[in-house]
């Protein structure tokens, strides 16, 4: 089964999985490496408008390549949802010249993994393997960048197991069916609020023509970025570049990404999910705020320091309050997730503990919040966070895949490498001021919706639907 992204990506808190974004990216992007312990990253774009970034990580003779289009799901067309997921399983199927098969083969037989990932904003492709078969990948990815041949002999079976996907991850997932129903609820007007997997009436109706079309439309050199990570140079990797993917020609000229946005939010909102397969009730909020590409200078970073001092970890200011000293809740945080290329999401949530009502869990949430807001965060509890998330991306560089996707979400998703590599010092720079301000600013109810996750209790007898 291929990785797909169907939730926002932060990966420290589970809660953004069932709240219904795949965070992996918002938490990367935030987790840059400090200025002084970055590798020395090149950027450099082909004739044909493909872009490509280096990140030299020579501790073992192994690299990292991906291959990143600026689509996602936010981009399909209306009626369609599903169809860039869709199509990230049929490129697996196959060219003229290398037929469906062909190219996982080649990747395990020489040792290597491979797998891909749709979001809201991006769709990617990488492998993993050691360095003298960089090449290699680069032939096959170049070749079925615009090479893709499909029949309905594929198409077809391939649709049943996208729907077979959507059953399990979010049909028989009542924490992912409540988060698509908050996200639906958050986003009035812009296609965020669309599921990254698609509508199940949708996805049924998705055809061959459907694929081919958006294919057509996005699959291009200059709608593309190839990063690679490991044991590779910056002028070797633009050699092999430009004799791979140089040789692609574009397919079409895209101009630029421009959504609908969101009115202005007046109203707070509120969903409840009742599922006879709820174990454990919970409690979940999802602000609008603004992302990394979107927030005035400052802002973002402001956000991110906020997230953690409110709901990050067993210090954060929500589980000192809920779990530890008032004895409410089994668990308690939130998060921010701030790669996106248009407004994204803030959250909190938490689960209660036996003899507390999800209303009264949820009024201890907004006391927490409202405290923050009147009283402000501490000194110490800012620098202490600031310290953490800074140690936090240091860590994070033992792993090449995520060195690869810091670069990859972010330019994807409208910020730069030389942004990136300034994130440590922009988080320095996060005063008391700024972080109040955000919290006084964004942690507004009108902005939100609240969910609710319950247990429906059938009766003898009675089927579920």
């Amino acid at each position: 089964m291929r990785e797909t992204a169907l939730v926002p990506i932060k990966l420290t808190q589970a809660i953004a999985a069932t709240a219904g974004a795949f965070a992996v990216m918002g938490a990367l992007l935030a987790a840059a490496p400090s200025a002084s312990a970055a590798p020395d990253v090149s950027y450099f774009k082909l004739a044909n408008g493909f872009e490509v970034v280096v990140v030299p990580d020579r501790r073992t003779p192994v690299v990292t390549h991906m291959v990143w289009y600026k689509v996602g799901a936010a981009d399909e067309p209306p009626g369609k949802s599903g169809i860039a997921h869709f199509l990230e399983h049929l490129m697996f199927k196959g060219t003229a010249k290398n037929p469906a098969g062909r190219f996982s083969k080649a990747v395990a037989e020489i040792g290597g993994q491979e797998n891909a990932f749709t979001s809201s904003d991006y769709t990617g492709y990488f492998q993993r393997t050691s360095r003298e078969h960089l090449k290699t990948l680069m032939e096959f990815e170049a070749d079925r960048m615009t090479g893709l041949q499909l029949t309905d002999d594929v198409v077809l079976p391939e649709l049943n197991v996208v729907l077979e996907e959507q059953n399990q991850r979010v049909a028989n997932n009542p924490g992912a069916k409540l988060g698509q129903q908050i996200e639906a609820a958050l986003y009035l007007n812009h296609p965020y609020g669309k599921p990254v997997i698609g509508w199940r009436h949708e996805i049924e109706k998705l055809n061959r023509e459907d694929a081919l079309a958006f294919y057509k439309r996005f699959y291009t050199p200059n709608n593309a970025i190839l990063v690679v990570a490991g044991d590779v140079a910056a002028d070797e990797v633009k050699a092999l570049a430009e004799a791979t993917y140089g040789k692609v020609s574009q397919v079409t000229q895209l101009g630029p990404r421009i959504r609908p946005q969101e009115p202005e939010q007046i109203a707070p909102r509120q969903v409840t999910l009742a599922d006879p397969r709820v174990e454990q009730p919970s409690v979940q909020r999802s602000y609008l705020v603004p992302s990394a590409a979107t927030a005035k200078p400052g802002e973002a970073e402001a956000l991110e320091v906020l997230a953690h001092i409110l709901g990050g970890g067993t210090n954060s200011r929500l589980y000192r309050a809920l779990v530890v000293d008032r004895d409410v809740a089994l668990s308690a945080g939130g998060w921010y997730s701030s790669s996106a290329l248009d407004a994204t999401r803030f959250g909190v949530y938490g689960s209660p503990k036996p003899g507390t009502t999800l209303p009264q869990l949820e009024a201890a949430v907004d006391a927490v919040i409202e405290d923050v807001i009147a009283g402000g965060v501490n000194a110490d509890e800012l620098e202490r966070t600031k310290s953490r998330l800074i140690a936090e991306a240091i860590y994070a560089q033992d792993n090449q895949s995520t060195l690869a996707r810091w670069y990859g979400v972010a330019l994807t998703t409208g910020s730069t490498v030389e942004r990136v590599k300034s994130w440590p010092e922009r988080i320095r720079a996060v005063n008391a001021e700024t972080v109040n301000e955000a919290a006084r600013t964004w942690l507004n109810k009108r902005r939100s919706v609240t969910g609710y996750l319950i247990k429906e209790e059938t009766r003898p007898g009675e089927k579920r639907s």
